[in-house]
Parts: C-alpha cells; structure tokens; sequence
C-alpha cells in the first residue's frame, strides 16, 4: 500500500461511512404485506397473526395527474445510483441504452470499495482457485436453504466479468486492482469456508473512488443522474410497472418506462421498519453504519405494486458500536425519530477476539466468530451489550489473531499504525477505558459487588485457558486466544452497529420482482439491498465482498439482459 494513503485508508478500513442518524419513513399508516405462507389481509388491512399487524408498510400515495410538471418517456429506468444502480447503468451505457438514472439524494453515495468476485483474472494470476460448487453451497447454508441458489450462482458465475470491467474503469483514473489475500487458517472455531474473493482497488477510500469513476463516466457519455428525485410511486396496473413518479424541489415528475430497476438500498434508517421486521438486529444494536437514505421506498413502492418479499429478516451488523458503561442496545426514541443511543459508528478494534463479558462480569459466547454472531448472542445478555478487555500487548495479539475483511489490522500495523491510531473514536470520545491494575478497571467500566468479583475471576481463568492454549468454555481456537496480565488494562462496551439490511423483494436469477404467487411482475426488476432471495437471518461476513459484488452482477446483469447481451 501507498504510504501517503495510510491516514485515509485507516479510517475508511475502520468502517468510515455514513453515519448519520435515522432518517424518517414515509407515510406509515397502514397494513403488513401479504407474502407467501402468511394469512390473507382482511379489507381493513388486519391479519390474523398479530405478529403480522406492523403499521411500516402505509398506503400508496395518490398523485393527481394535474400534479405532474414534467413527464419523461425511457426504455430503462433504473431507480438508485449507488453500487447497483451504477453498475447497471455503467453497462447501459456502453451498450448505447437509452436509460435515466434517478436518486433521492444529492451525489453519489459513499462507495464500499471492497467487492467480491469468483475466480478472476487476478486470483488465477495468484494461483487462487475457488470450490464453486462448495461457495454456492456454503452462502446456501448461511442463508439455512432460504435463498435462490440460481441467484447465487449468477453472482459466481457473472462476477469476474464485472470486476474486469471495473478495472479497466479504474486503470484510467490509476488504481490498481489488489486481491485481498490474507493467510489461511481456521475461523470461528468450526469450518467455515473462507476463499479469496474480495477485490480492491488501490489507494483504496483514496478518491476518486468506484462508484464516483463510473458516475462521472457516465457523464462523459451524456448520462447525467439526476439527483434530487425522490421515488414516491410505482407507476402499475394489471401486474405491470412501467415506470415512477418522483418528488423533485420543481413537483412531481414521472418517468414512463419499458422497464424498471429498483436499486433503492435497504431500510436499516427506517426505524419503523426496523422494529417491525429486524427486532433481533434492534436489540443488540447501540449504533449506525447505514446510509440515510435507505429508508425502504423501494421495498414499499414494490410492494404496493404487488410485489412479495424475503419472509426472514437478514441485516448487515459490525460489532463496532462502542458505548459509555451502562448503555443499553436499542433504539432511543419513538417511531420514525428513533435512533439509536452511540455516537461511534465504528470502532475496528470491536471485531478482535478478545475477552468479551456481559454485565454480570461473564463471558458468554465464543468470540472468534463471524461479526454479528457476538450481537446476535448479547439479545440474550443484559442490556443487549458487552465489554471487551485486553492488555497493553494488543498489538501483538492482533497480529496473531490475523481476522478476515475489513476487521484485518495486519497491514496496518506493518505500516506503522500505532494503538492511538487504531481506537482513535473510543480514546477521543472517552469510551474507552485504561487502569493500572484490573480492579481500577472494572471500577471503570460498572462492575460492582458480585458482578466485580465475577469480572476478576473471568480474567483469571481466561488467563489460565490462554496458559494451557484450550478454551474448555467455548472452544476458540488457541491462536485467538490472549493473556490480559500485562498493565495497563482497557475495557470498552459495545453492542452492533449496523450497516444495511439485505432481506428485501423477491426476484428470480434474472433480478424479475415476483408477486405473492412468484410470477414475474413484467417490467420490474431489483438488484441490490432492496433485494432478497440472496441472504438470510445474516451477512455472510467470512466470503468478503459477496454484498458488494452480488449487487454489482445483478445491476449489471438486468441492463446486459434487456439490451440483448447476455450470452
């Protein structure tokens, strides 16, 4: 890596993104919608179940034809200019598409620069060969069946072409493609399949950056984004949609359309939607990674033009919600002014194997997992949270602990960056604990009385485990394990932080939108976090890239599809 880009890349590979509080839903007044397996909505919008009752999905908005200041006729819309949307519309560009692209907010988004993509030129230029038959089955068992492998497979299948083109994007703008290839070894403390698929281009979070590239490629071929549109409708009748109609600062504009791509984002900033549908994710959550303006329009504009979507929640959590002792997970607040209660977004260090304990002074859970494992564990621990420990040889554990994704510190520290560096949001904020000696710690993060003593005597043992290199509590492996012996001592509370949401509209391999019944609904199609069909109950952290990459290929893949080039 550049020198020069160390500040930069450090932040960004810390999870540096859009942290912004959550955003509010739109006209939630309503009914739940009817997928398949669920009871019929009665005529005043009840279900049976009462589980089945959310009041997040509302009423589809009326808009008077007198309302529409401008019309505009396309043969592809595509609805969002973020890692899918673009990657649709970078392919209907160099196809000579006649296409819009329209987006709620004022630029491009934030790119995520890491994407993921199966046996590529440059991973056989490594020596790097993937098990496809194994990675399709190992995301298939991620998702516990509830997926469309024939989805999956366009991803595999499709995903080297993609990242071709993207290099040859980013070659004009000098950025080198890197395959991220960190040292094999077992995860998790079970056989989690672990390949080399995640692709980046370097200096990486060093503008200009891929989605930016693409955009103003764009441009350069006389495709402007028009930005400031926000979706309010589908434009459908009689199981078609043939366009939308958008809230721009001049009124309503509508876009009639041949065909439709949703590539609106999830609803991790809908807190409404949240809560109905993600309350797991809700209750171990104390931060927010997510884009402010996923707020589930497209998910919701689907739906009320008859579409169905994934059943199982499935959100994107990092275990990088640093908070100050005593702070619940959760949100603060009511209906679509909620949010959660930290302020850090993300704090890297979260994601290291150290000592975790709940409230009680306990450990819990194995903590060499996948990152939202330990979130996921801590709804059944007081408060939702934990607290990581660990000594002043944090350094040098880390760099035995060797983690995969963008929790990977190891070149990191080759380059020189140092513990300030590395918990800079925590140490700045105050919410990370230091002390000379173990009991001033606990003092410090809230352990009192049996809690304290519980606290000192789960460092002991924990020591011990590490002395004898076998953790006979929950069995992490050996190298994951660490001393906490040497002054001084930190300590720091987290719960999740959460990034996306990924269970969204039903579509088939080709990105169609299925209704109830899973017939195509013509003219419609979603690619990315709006989707479903890809993942479910959570994001499987271990084949790094896949989020990035499956909704590149999909985007992709509906605009090569409907100009005729798919092979």
């Amino acid at each position: 890596m550049k020198e020069n880009a160390t500040s930069i890349d450090r932040r960004s590979f810390l999870g540096l993104g859009a942290a912004a509080a959550a955003a509010g839903a739109l006209g939630l007044a309503g009914c739940a919608p009817k997928t398949p397996g669920e009871a019929p909505l009665s005529e005043t919008g009840d279900s049976a179940p009462a589980n089945n009752a959310a009041d997040w999905l509302g009423v589809e908005p009326e808009i008077a034809e007198s309302d529409i200041v401008e019309t505009i006729d396309t043969d592809f819309l595509i609805i969002g200019a973020g890692t899918a949307g673009l990657a649709a519309a970078g392919a209907a560009g160099d196809l000579g598409m006649n296409f819009i692209v329209c987006d709620k907010a004022t630029q491009v988004p934030e790119t995520r620069e890491y994407l993921g993509g199966v046996d590529t030129s440059y991973a056989k230029a490594n020596n790097v060969t993937i098990d496809r038959p194994k990675l399709l089955n190992e995301l298939t068992r991620y998702a516990s069946g509830k997926c469309n492998q024939k989805l999956i497979k366009l991803w595999i299948d499709d995903s080297a072409e993609y990242v071709d083109w993207v290099t040859e994007v980013m070659q004009e703008q000098g950025k080198e493609v890197m395959l991220d290839m960190p040292p094999a070894h077992s995860t998790g403390g079970t056989d989690y399949y672990v390949p080399y698929v995640q692709h980046l281009w370097e200096p990486s979070y060093v503008p200009p950056m891929r989605n930016d590239v693409i955009a103003e490629r764009l441009a350069g071929q006389g495709h402007d984004i028009l930005f400031e549109h926000e979706m309010v409708k589908l434009l459908h009748a009689d199981g078609k949609v043939t366009g939308a109609v958008f809230s721009t600062k001049d009124g309503y504009k509508q876009v009639n359309a041949k065909n439709t791509l949703l590539a609106t984002g999830g609803y991790a900033a809908n807190p409404v939607m949240m809560r109905a549908l993600q309350p797991a994710a809700v209750g171990c959550c104390t931060a927010s990674s997510f884009n402010p303006t996923c707020t589930g329009d497209g998910i919701r504009a689907g739906l009320w033009a008859g579409a169905s979507k994934d059943i199982d929640a499935a959100p994107m959590i990092f275990d990088r919600g640093a908070v100050a002792p005593g702070v619940d997970a959760g949100y603060e607040g009511d209906g679509e002014n909620s949010v959660f209660r930290g302020n850090i977004f993300q704090e890297n260090i979260g994601s290291q194997p150290f000592m975790k304990v709940n409230r009680h002074g306990q450990r819990f859970a194995n903590e060499s997992t996948p990152y939202d494992f330990i979130c996921f564990a801590a709804n059944y621990q007081p408060g939702g949270v934990w607290c990581q420990v660990y000594d002043s040889n944090m350094m040098d554990d880390m760099l035995r602990f060797e983690t995969v994704g963008c929790s990977r510190v190891v070149p990191y520290i080759e380059m020189g960056m140092t513990f300030d560096e590395y918990t800079a949001m925590s140490q700045e904020s105050g919410i990370l604990m230091k002390a000379d000696t173990l009991e001033e710690l606990a003092d410090l993060l809230g352990f009192a009385g049996q809690d304290k003593d519980n606290f000192l005597a789960e460092v002991e043992k924990y020591n011990g485990f590490y002395d004898n290199q076998v953790d006979e509590d929950f069995g992490k492996e050996a190298y994951r394990l660490s001393a906490i012996r040497q002054a001084p001592f930190y300590g720091c509370w987290f719960g999740g932080s959460l990034l996306t949401t990924i269970d969204g509209l039903r579509i088939n391999e080709n990105c169609q939108v299925l209704d109830p019944e899973l017939n195509v609904i013509e003219g419609l199609y979603a690619a990315g976090d709006v989707s479903g069909s890809f993942f479910s109950g959570n994001y499987p952290e271990y084949i790094v890239g896949v989020a990035c990459g499956r909704s590149s290929v999909e985007g992709r893949h509906v605009a090569k599809l409907l100009a005729g080039a798919v092979e």
